[in-house]
Parts: structure tokens; C-alpha cells; sequence
């Protein structure tokens, strides 16, 4: 299945087909080639929760590797959210979304340092990634990043109270009570700096307004960090990108879109092991002492397992 993710592979029979061409490779390795049903049979019973826990072996092994973050933040940083994978109703029907589309969510925290997916979970379409938020085992000290979606007022009081700092925006029809502006040098994209409380809490909140200087849009910042700059938590909001980015390279580089397979194992399989070739490759780019990317290591990759006569 690492084989299907490296080199394209769009059914089982063309796996297998490409597999029977690498015979040198597979005795070098230790393997034996393998027919199609008991490929099939294999990705049907054999539970997705093993390569889960490879996922999770190989992270702690990249954690070791990865650089820190860019920030002046002591703690974790750590980018939230979801996005949604979108399968056939008729060819997946256990995966109901919406009354005519199925879907499975690939929630995802991704650290800072190294950009790694140190929290993840695949779910049913119709779980609200806040859920899934809510569920998570964050460290004191660590600070979240994530977007209106996560928006979950009882949620932010629970950060606070566990010591856990947060960066997010604020909604357009937030119901929020003036108490003070703070004082101090902004930096020139800063407009406004303040201390609000939310209807129905209990705990203060900083509101920061920063004007894009290339569009000249305002943003509005909502923060439970009192300590760091503004310009610091407007900058630190930007980094949510990365996990953007994140989404947009796996689906355009693995396999995570079209399946090998149709029950939830296969799928969840197939994710999982798409997931774990994102950490093989992390760790070969921080083993590296020539700086590839990870597109470029993908390349290398590919270029081993494809035969030169194999189109």
C-alpha cells in the first residue's frame, strides 16, 4: 500500500501488476509477490488501527528530528483544523454527509515544529471539528492556532483554565464587552490592541485589529495571551497557513482522494498509510544535509520504486 502511495497506483490489480515487475526488488527485500485477492482480502480485515499506531511510532521518531518553531513562544504551537474528503454515496453508503454526497474529515493538528501532524483523527462527514477539538489532550503551555470554525466560547474557557493559549478570529457578530485598551508602542500595522469579555464568560480577552498592509484589510484577532506583542499573535494567526498547505500537498501528491478499496477499513487504511509516507519523507528531509524538499524527496522516492520500464 506505501508502494501504491509512491507510485500512483489507481487499483489493486495495477498495484499488484507493478509489484510482479520488481521481482530482484522483492527478494532484496524479503517479500514475496501478492495476488490481488489476497491483497484485497488483506486491506478488508487487517484493522486500520495497526497502521494508526505506526503513525503514531513514526511520529515520535520525526518529534526527535524536527526543528523548533520560528516564534518567541516557550511552549508548543500547534495549527487545528479539518478538512473533508468527499466519496461517491453509491460506492461508499456507510459515508453519509449530506443528503446526495458522502465524506469522510481528516482533522488535524499540526506542530509548528516541523510541521508535523502530531494530532490527527478521521471521523464521519457530519462530526463539527469542534468536537473533535474538544476532545484533544493539549499540554500546559502550548498555545492553538485555528479559524472561526472552532468557534466554541465554553471551549475557550476551558483552554484558559488549563493554562493553554489560543489564537483565533473573531466572528462579525461576536457579542463582546469593552474594558479597556491596552497601553504601550504598536508596531504600524497595528490599529487597535484591547481587553474585551464575551457574553456568557467569565474570563477577560485581548482583541487585537491588524491591518494588512499589502490589501489594507482589518483582521480581528482573539487571543487569551496577555504578555506577547501584537504584532507577535498577528503574526503567529498567519502561521495557520502552513496547515493549509499541508492539506493541499497531501491530496495533491499521495493517495487520499480515489481509493483502493470501499468498506471503512479500506479507506481508513489507505489514509493512515498515506499519513505515515507524509512522515517518512519529514524524517528523510531532517536526516537530509542538503535541504530537499519534500516534493523533491516524493521524486526520489518514486524513481526507486518505479521500474525505468514500467509506464
Amino acid at each position: 500500500m506505501m508502494i501504491a502511495q509512491l507510485s500512483g497506483r489507481k487499483s489493486l490489480g495495477d498495484l499488484v501488476d507493478n509489484i510482479k515487475v520488481q521481482g530482484c526488488r522483492l527478494y532484496h527485500l524479503g517479500m514475496k509477490t501478492i495476488s490481488k485477492a489476497h491483497l484485497a482480502k488483506i486491506n478488508e480485515k487487517q484493522p486500520h488501527e495497526l497502521y494508526r499506531e505506526l503513525f503514531f511510532s513514526l511520529l515520535g521518531r520525526c518529534q526527535h528530528l524536527s526543528p523548533g518553531h520560528r516564534f518567541k513562544f516557550g511552549g508548543k504551537i500547534y495549527l487545528l483544523d479539518t478538512t473533508t474528503i468527499n466519496l461517491c454515496l453509491e460506492v461508499f453508503p456507510w459515508a453519509t454527509f449530506r443528503k446526495s454526497k458522502g465524506a469522510i474529515k481528516l482533522h488535524t493538528g499540526l506542530d509548528a515544529d516541523g510541521y508535523l501532524p502530531a494530532f490527527m483523527d478521521m471521523t464521519e462527514g457530519k462530526t463539527h471539528e469542534i468536537q473533535w477539538a474538544r476532545s484533544l489532550q493539549l499540554p500546559p503551555g502550548s498555545c492553538v492556532i485555528f479559524d472561526r470554525g472552532f468557534t466554541d466560547y465554553s471551549w475557550y474557557q476551558k483552554l484558559s483554565d488549563n493554562k493553554i493559549f489560543f489564537v483565533t478570529r473573531l466572528k462579525k457578530n461576536a457579542v463582546f464587552e469593552l474594558l479597556g485598551k491596552r497601553r504601550g508602542r504598536k508596531s504600524a500595522h497595528i490599529k487597535q490592541d484591547q481587553t474585551i469579555l464575551l457574553r456568557n464568560t467569565s474570563s477577560s480577552l485581548r482583541l487585537i485589529c491588524s491591518v494588512d498592509q499589502q490589501t489594507g484589510k482589518e483582521y480581528h484577532f482573539l487571543t487569551n495571551s496577555f504578555d506577547l506583542k501584537a504584532a507577535t499573535i498577528a503574526e503567529m494567526y498567519k502561521e495557520r497557513w502552513k496547515i493549509e498547505l499541508f492539506f493541499k500537498w497531501i491530496k495533491q501528491n499521495l493517495k487520499v482522494k480515489t481509493f483502493l478499496g470501499t468498506t471503512p477499513n479500506a479507506v481508513l487504511t489507505q489514509l493512515w498509510i498515506a499519513i505515515c509516507v507524509y512522515l517518512l519523507m519529514a524524517y528523510l528531509k531532517f536526516r537530509s544535509r542538503l535541504g530537499l524538499s519534500l516534493t523533491q524527496i516524493l521524486r526520489l522516492l518514486q524513481l526507486a520504486v518505479v521500474p525505468k520500464n514500467w509506464t
